[in-house]
């Protein structure tokens, strides 16, 4: 009798434990409904899931991973011990760009819808990924310099005038003078259907160089070389095989070379973006330039303090994307797409001349990325000889031999 009283007992804590839990858990769920419609829907729209997760054993949705995700790596051992590691990297590629280890990125903030125009010429090598070009047609919500549009997600005030001001970084007399690198360097592209020999080590991620925005340095490099500007270019991949920790891995590698080649004015960060449509397809932006053929379009993504980092000259980086976002859009209207100026710093602070360059997204093919390389190469040198030319600081010689590159 005694023994079933403590069952009984047991049992009845265990119903009341359940039974808290289950209020808590509508109580989350319908935390932000403000009528008894609205809770019911969310509770309506919750509980299948929650149902799903409880048959397949999996309690822990907070990690991000979708009912579809947890049971396929609950069938491997191995996956299911990376449980965590996994979830981090499926977390990493649903974003537009990575936050920077440390730093509290912005959701990203699109404050007017840019209109897709359908490129009206066929598309060169064309790997089947529809394509979009983005251009905004509205200057509200942004700050607009020229011909340059600005998406801040910054809490401070933009003046037009400070950013329009000459950018402080210059190029010098000894080399090398810029160095490029990539911080996600095995960020890859589509290459077109049948393509054969690739191996993958992620979700449109590679290590070959064939593939990944590694070889988008590679063309940028040889670009600036031939303008007559020396380059040292870094093609580590930083984020393989850990993805976690890259910038801080990318910013000891940045010091060192600062540090061993003082003469470096600039460092441009070279990524690839990633963009869905609403039901998750991956798709390409494009700019169709006059006499080259079709390319991937380019954003321009700068650093700040607003994560509470220690990046005093983060207006400098931001003139000099504007400065050289002016230029190309002169020359190709709808290659860039608007600068974008977020809280992290994304090492930025490393030196005055740092810029992120997104060549392309994931749905672009290797060709137009390289394009786009080479195109935004051409004018960045244009930039920086247009301004050492008129301080009287150097000439502006084609020399092939100048461009170096860094051991991976």
């Amino acid at each position: 009798m005694k023994q079933k009283k403590t069952l009984a007992n047991i049992l009845r804590r265990v119903e009341a434990g359940l039974l808290a839990a289950g209020t808590l858990w509508a109580a989350a769920v319908t935390a932000g409904s403000d009528t008894a419609g609205a809770a019911f829907s969310a509770l309506a729209e919750a509980l299948p899931e929650r149902a799903l997760r409880w048959e397949l054993g999996d309690l822990r949705p907070g990690d991000g991973l979708s009912p579809a995700a947890a049971l396929t790596i609950g069938e491997s051992p191995l996956l299911l011990a990376a449980r965590g590691e996994v979830a981090q990297m499926q977390a990493l590629e649903r974003q537009e760009l990575p936050e920077e280890d440390g730093e509290t990125q912005a959701p990203t903030v699109t404050p007017v819808e840019e209109i897709p125009v359908e490129p009206a010429a066929p598309l060169a090598a064309d790997n089947g990924v529809p394509a979009k070009t983005l251009i905004p047609t509205d200057p509200s919500g942004y700050t607009v310099c020229g011909r340059v549009y600005i998406s801040s997600s910054i809490s401070r005030q933009l003046s037009v005038q400070e950013i329009q001001k000459p950018f402080a970084a210059a190029l010098g007399k000894e080399e090398p003078q810029v160095l490029i690198l990539h911080t996600h360097g095995s960020e890859a592209y589509t290459p077109a259907p049948g393509t054969e020999g690739i191996v993958w080590s992620g979700n449109c991620r590679t290590t070959d160089y064939r593939y990944n925005v590694v070889r988008v340095g590679d063309e940028m490099a040889e670009v600036l070389g031939e303008a007559g500007i020396s380059v040292l270019h870094d093609r580590t991949l930083y984020d393989y095989p850990d993805y976690a920790g890259a910038y801080d891995r990318a910013l000891a590698s940045i010091e060192k070379y600062l540090e061993q080649y003082p003469s470096i004015r600039f460092v441009l960060d070279v990524h690839r973006d990633a963009i869905e449509d609403g039901q998750g397809n991956q798709y390409k932006v494009v700019s169709e330039v006059e006499g080259k053929g079709v390319s991937a379009q380019m954003s321009l993504v700068v650093g700040s303090d607003g994560s509470g980092l220690e990046h005093p000259d983060w207006m400098e980086n931001l003139r000099l994307a504007a400065a050289v976002q002016q230029d190309i859009l002169e020359q190709y209207p709808t290659l860039m797409r608007p600068v974008l100026l977020r809280n992290s710093r994304y090492n930025q602070h490393a030196a005055t001349g740092s810029l992120l360059l997104e060549a392309g997204a994931a749905g672009n093919s290797p060709e137009e990325a390289v394009l786009a390389g080479r195109l935004f190469a051409e004018r960045f040198a244009a930039v920086l000889l247009e301004k050492a030319n008129s301080a009287g600081q150097g000439e502006s010689p084609a020399d092939g031999e100048k461009s170096r590159e860094a051991a991976s």
